[in-house]
């Protein structure tokens, strides 16, 4: 009885400790997505300094043609501004959904081996009283 209380709660505190890992690793992600998103930035704005200086001596036709294109990437553009703030959204509201659960089972966790901890005391106690009577 006192052995499986004690495997039960070294199994919650291993849950715990996945329940950690498994924040860690969204924080992780998380970090990379910003990473990448930075990098995507980056290229943008190189690219852009790219066209500027290429557009140097061009037709009426390719300046029509380049007004279009700086058209259609402004509307482009907006379009990332607005993913990107929709993505940030859910991703704060997922991160505050899953550090709540998280938080909920870790409370439930730390109840569950309050629980344990005072069974297996009481069992101990027993197991000294039988021990003294045995004694006798």
């Amino acid at each position: 009885m006192i052995e499986k209380l004690e495997e039960e709660k070294i199994q919650l505190g291993l849950d715990v400790d996945i329940q950690k890992l498994e924040a860690e690793k969204m924080i992780k992600g998380k970090n990379k997505t910003e990473e990448d998103l930075d990098s995507l930035k980056t290229d943008y704005k190189k690219l852009r300094l790219s066209m500027r200086t290429a557009e140097l001596g061009k037709t009426s036709k390719q300046w029509q043609d380049l007004l279009e294109s700086r058209d259609e990437k402004v509307g482009l553009k907006a379009r990332i501004t607005e993913l990107e703030r929709s993505l940030q959204q859910y991703r704060s509201h997922n991160s505050v959904i899953e550090l709540k659960a998280s938080l909920t089972k870790i409370e439930e966790l730390k109840e569950k081996i309050e629980e344990l901890e005072a069974a297996l005391q009481n069992c101990e106690l027993r197991v000294e009283l039988l021990e003294t009577n045995n004694e006798h």
